[in-house]
């Protein structure tokens, strides 16, 4: 795949079994948002970190988030930061206002209801733990992102049966495609 991508995992980091992982090492060129605490976020920290990976490359990425690595995302782009990406690839987006989140969501709520300032795709399930299908829907609307629901896939994850995820690579392909000049 011909594109600068930015892996942006989120709460917990993406385990050994989980397909952003998979799709790094496959890629190595691939690089990796890292944070100091991936199990309590604090969202100014996690937003700087994801600041300073996005300044890391070489070009404008294309950030593929997991999880609260799309709320990082979504408040990345509320920030005066002087930086551009070529658009978002978000899988799975949390609901950090939903009491089915594991964590205090320190900061990330309310979830940014704003478009965002480039192109991106939401990836729904239909029987996410953590963000109804009608939440994904209005998190979609709101950020001026095309929504693919992929059905009953849980969280997206490594725990849902989601390791290598041909399909979803698939469609990061296509997104990439897209957004060539």
């Amino acid at each position: 795949m011909k594109c600068d991508i930015l892996i942006v995992s989120g709460l917990w980091n993406s385990g050994p079994q989980h397909w952003q992982t998979l799709w790094q090492q496959k890629y190595p060129a691939w690089t990796k948002a890292q944070h100091r605490d991936w199990n309590q976020p604090q969202r100014d920290e996690w937003v700087a970190e994801l600041d300073a990976a996005i300044a890391a490359c070489n070009g404008r990425p294309i950030l593929v988030a997991h999880s609260l690595g799309c709320m990082a995302v979504v408040q990345w782009a509320r920030t005066a930061s002087h930086l551009n990406v070529a658009g978002a690839f978000l899988v799975a987006p949390s609901d950090v206002e939903a009491a089915s989140y594991p964590v205090d969501p320190n900061a990330f709520a309310p979830v940014p209801m704003a478009p965002l300032p480039f192109p991106s795709i939401v990836v729904a399930s239909t029987d996410d733990q953590y963000a109804t299908l009608e939440r994904s829907h209005a998190f979609a609307r709101a950020w001026g992102s095309q929504l693919v629901e992929i059905g009953d896939a849980g969280h997206i994850n490594g725990d849902s049966g989601y390791g290598a995820w041909p399909e979803g690579e698939a469609m990061l392909e296509e997104f990439c495609r897209e957004l060539q000049p």
